[in-house]
């Protein structure tokens, strides 16, 4: 599972004035533009950017409420000042908006348009201040050689073939993630980035890496063409650069061809036995592959949406690479992540059929039949297992996982810690997935609130679930840990509130019905401080 997109926030040290409806004055920094609220001025590097009055406000306006949908009528009072506008003037000043933003109405990369809701902008911000003006720093280098792989550019002259583009990256990610002596940045963290020019030199700051690899792919009939460039992202400079032209059959060469070369550069120190690496076992048809990488860009899909069409479609496009290939393991891992969702969600008549966590059990441990050095595999098996209370072995699959490849690291290992009753290690293994993965989704800081909870530390974990909760107000469990919280910390009117917004959210929610069977601690009296906080907000029995 992930979550709606949230905006990362690094401080500077200008001190804000006072400007429009008494808000402070800031430089709103996105992409390569900044958006200047003092001189009203809209930049992009050093060229300045027309930009009528009213659209800045309207910009201004947005970014200042990026953290949550802004509906028509709350555009109307803050930009128009009450005035009564039609829908057509309004959408006029957003185009205008996303024309000087280089955005549009299609690809809506800044400036996204909410059905029936409203307007958001979405995107990485970081401003003069940090969150209720504490600096938060930029995040240190690493003391091992970090790098960070952006999203290949598609040039193959058909959108279609993005999830291929994606797919090449997310191997090179994989395979370089193998290597103990590099840090690697998580993939969710550099496709932030994808669509948009931005400086290598901020990306390092944003991500905390000192290399970024660029590059593209072009697919023309049986021929592949990969360019690639290596950069430092402290200075700008290229490092080294190369192509690779080959038959489509030839791909797995190729990545692990262009995997040498960067590692050579970063780890030369490195013994070449601390180098090897076993890579994830390739399929036996280039068509097999094909579909894999289909369907993950489809479950990607799901992690937005929690669509159960994207579910469906993920699993015919993954048995079609199966029936081509019943011996890839990737399929089978990848199969189970596309169940067991079904299982845990309130999605459809899947929802906690036995049967459906059941066949995901399944898919996992064949992945990991086929192979053992894939740490996903590993990872998925013990995501299976938590759901099904066999906590020591969930745990035991998860360090498989990260023996296989020390770099690995998971937000699902978190939550099997909580429930196995290692809270302290599980806010230790997310801090570490955090930073692998700086644009991670919400929900790897709602589960440090919520192992904050299970430690008893009430205090942090109300700061911390408070903030994850204004980032995912549609998500329920989010409602639910910090009802339990401020339960606890006899803050029982928030706790009602909180319970109520659960049973909007969900009206036939229950404790035993939809609690308790996905919960499942394995010691006892985790089991009573929780549900005994349940029942002290107020949620129904």
């Amino acid at each position: 599972m992930a979550f709606p997109f949230y905006c990362d926030i690094i401080a500077l040290t200008k001190q804000p004035a006072s400007g429009r409806h008494g808000a402070p004055l800031l430089a709103f920094h996105f992409g390569d533009m900044v958006l200047d609220t003092e001189r009203r001025e809209l930049r992009s590097g050093s060229r300045l950017l027309a930009l009528e009055p009213l659209v800045f406000d309207l910009l201004e306006f947005l970014i200042r409420n990026r953290d949550r949908v802004v509906s028509r009528d709350e555009l109307l009072a803050g930009v128009w000042g009450g005035r009564i506008v039609s829908d057509s003037a309004i959408g006029a000043r957003i185009n205008a908006a996303r024309r000087a933003i280089c955005d549009d109405g299609h690809e809506q990369l800044w400036i996204r348009t909410i059905a029936r809701k409203g307007f958001r902008f979405v995107g990485t911000v970081w401003d003069d201040q940090g969150p209720s003006g504490i600096p938060t720093p930029p995040l240190a280098l690493p003391d091992k050689p970090s790098i960070a792989v952006l999203p290949f550019a598609n040039l193959s002259g058909d959108p279609e073939q993005e999830y291929f583009a994606d797919g090449i990256v997310e191997d090179i990610i994989t395979e370089l993630a193998r290597f103990s002596e590099l840090f690697v940045t998580a993939r969710n963290s550099s496709f932030q980035y994808k669509g948009r020019a931005t400086d290598v030199r901020q990306i390092g700051r944003e991500l905390g890496v000192r290399y970024v690899l660029e590059g593209s792919v072009r697919r023309g009939g049986d021929r592949l063409r990969i360019s690639t460039q290596l950069i430092d992202a402290a200075t700008g400079a290229h490092l080294w650069a190369e192509y690779y032209d080959r038959k489509l059959k030839d791909i797995f060469a190729v990545q692990d061809e262009v995997v040498g070369t960067i590692a050579a550069i970063l780890a030369a120190h490195v013994r070449k036995a601390e180098t090897e690496r076993t890579r994830a076992k390739p399929p036996n048809s280039w068509q097999a592959y094909d579909y894999y990488l289909q369907a993950a860009q489809v479950l990607i899909s799901f992690d937005a949406s929690f669509s159960v069409d994207a579910l469906y479609e993920a699993r015919r496009l993954l048995q079609l690479s199966r029936a081509i290939d019943p011996n890839y393991a990737r399929t089978y891992a990848l199969l189970a992540s596309a169940y067991e969702p079904a299982w845990v969600n309130p999605l459809d008549s899947d929802y906690l059929n036995s049967a459906v966590l059941d066949q995901a059990h399944q898919f996992a441990r064949k992945a990991v039949e086929l192979d053992k050095n894939l740490p996903l595999a590993h990872a998925v098996l013990g995501h299976v297992l938590m759901w099904m209370g066999e906590h020591d072995a969930s745990i035991t699959e998860f360090e498989r996982a990260i023996a296989s490849n020390p770099n690995y690291v998971d937000w699902r290992f978190g939550l099997a810690l909580v429930l196995a009753g290692n809270s302290e290690r599980a806010i230790e293994v997310l801090n570490a997935y955090m930073r692998l993965d700086p644009f991670h989704p919400p929900l790897a800081s709602g589960l440090m609130g919520w192992a904050y909870f299970m430690l008893k530390q009430y205090s942090q974990a109300l700061l911390v679930l408070r903030n994850f909760v204004a980032q995912t107000p549609d998500l329920r469990f989010g409602h639910i840990w910090l009802a339990a919280t401020c339960a606890h910390l006899g803050h029982l009117e928030e706790a009602r509130a909180e319970a109520a917004e659960v049973l909007r959210l969900q009206p036939n929610y229950t404790i035993a019905r939809m609690s308790r069977p996905i919960v499942a601690f394995k010691d006892p009296k985790d089991d009573k401080h929780y549900f005994d906080a349940l029942r002290k907000a107020g949620l129904p029995e």
